[in-house]
């Protein structure tokens, strides 16, 4: 094994190309499955008549779908029926990321809004509240609380999937990594570690991040 050689200046710029990806990749993937997942989640919540059923079926569908295959589906199939811009590796994880995590997203939106007593809707009502203000103001707050460590755990997860992304060659951090590997045998172990240690080190961040938030919560 050639540590030094592995770890060459070059060499960790180069993962850190791939990790500045990554982290980009996550980053709007987070956001997007978020607002989607939380939309949804809501919407299954509200019962809305025809749309909750749909809605329903749409999220147990993705959910039960390798992420592997949605990758698949977006970078290759979607361009065969007119939508170019998946040709970008960037943009087709994005979206295939987005919708896989807003599927496990609006679950847990759901099942936290359905952890709150049905009395504190019931009481906001009674106290003059719309449904929707009552939903805002009320039990939302209340849910998200309960919310933050299965959301901050599937982020983290959602950061982990971004490796998957390497078989559409995007280039992020395992992208780079086999290439820095493949360079030299004596180079895998030593370029496999400090990946191993980069994703630990990002995804213990945001660990430590969710427990700040949840005793902020308390």
């Amino acid at each position: 094994m050639d540590f030094a050689g592995a770890y060459a200046p070059e060499n960790l710029k180069f993962l850190m190309q791939g990790l500045y990806v990554t982290l980009k990749v996550a980053f709007f993937s987070i956001i997007f499955s978020f607002i989607l997942g939380a939309l949804v989640g809501t919407l299954r919540y509200a019962r809305v008549p025809v749309l909750s059923q749909a809605l329903a079926v749409a999220v147990e569908t993705i959910r039960n779908l390798p992420l592997l295959l949605i990758i698949f589906f977006t970078r290759f199939a979607l361009p065969e029926v007119g939508l170019k811009m998946f040709q970008n590796a960037e943009y087709a994880a994005i979206v295939a990321l987005t919708v896989f995590e807003a599927a496990m997203i609006a679950e847990i939106v759901r099942s936290g809004l359905l952890s709150i007593e049905k009395g504190q809707m019931e009481a906001a009502r009674s106290s003059g509240l719309t449904y929707v203000q009552a939903l805002w103001h009320v039990i939302l707050p209340q849910a998200l609380r309960r919310m933050v460590p299965p959301l901050v755990s599937q982020f983290i997860s959602l950061l982990k999937d971004t490796s998957l992304a390497t078989v559409i060659v995007l280039a992020e951090l395992m992208h780079n990594m086999q290439i820095v590997a493949a360079k030299n045998p004596n180079w895998v172990i030593p370029v496999f570690i400090a990946g191993a240690l980069i994703y630990f080190i990002v995804n213990y961040v945001l660990s430590l991040l969710a427990k700040r938030l949840e005793v902020r919560q308390v």
